[in-house]
């Protein structure tokens, strides 16, 4: 069976070639070498990917290279995680909640985890606006005295109608 390593904290200038060789000349004969480049310079973009023939390989690629300094920069060199993307999509489904957060659950979620510790208005004591009813949307004090005329006005409109 395969093992694909992960060779890390490459220089800018290198090329397959060159990371090949050192491989084999370190190592012996490994598979197949894949190094990341950019896509606007075509230079490396500081790790690749080798993939040796067993693990007894990929043990003496790690013992003998990692940390070895090449072009002054340590190689760092372990095993690659090898997840397929539909077994990493399997486990975010066994790891998510089982109802998938709407909008409006998103919003009351922020707003539970903002007032986590703190006392609400809806756990507060009733004031005079309200009728102890915790579900009850209770009036911003600051406003009080304002909501009060109001009501009072509106009350007094519908008296005379």
């Amino acid at each position: 069976m395969s093992v694909r390593l992960y060779v890390g904290n490459l220089p800018r200038e290198l090329s397959r070639e060159e990371l090949e060789a050192l491989l084999t000349q370190e190592v012996g004969e490994v598979g197949t070498t894949k190094l990341i480049t950019d896509r606007k310079t075509g230079k490396c973009r500081g790790f690749g990917f080798v993939t040796v023939e067993s693990e007894e390989i990929a043990d003496q690629v790690i013992e003998k290279l990692n940390g070895y300094t090449f072009k002054d920069n340590p190689l760092k060199i372990e095993k690659a995680n090898d997840k397929p993307k539909s077994e990493v999509k399997e486990k975010e489904k066994e790891e998510a909640p089982a109802e998938k957060p709407t909008p409006s659950n998103r919003s009351n979620n922020r707003k539970n985890n903002k007032n986590n510790g703190r006392r609400t208005q809806a756990n507060a004591a009733p004031t005079e606006y309200g009728s102890g009813d915790t579900e009850a949307a209770q009036p911003d004090p600051r406003w009080a005295d304002a909501l009060a005329q109001l009501k009072e006005r509106l009350l007094a409109q519908s008296s005379n109608a």
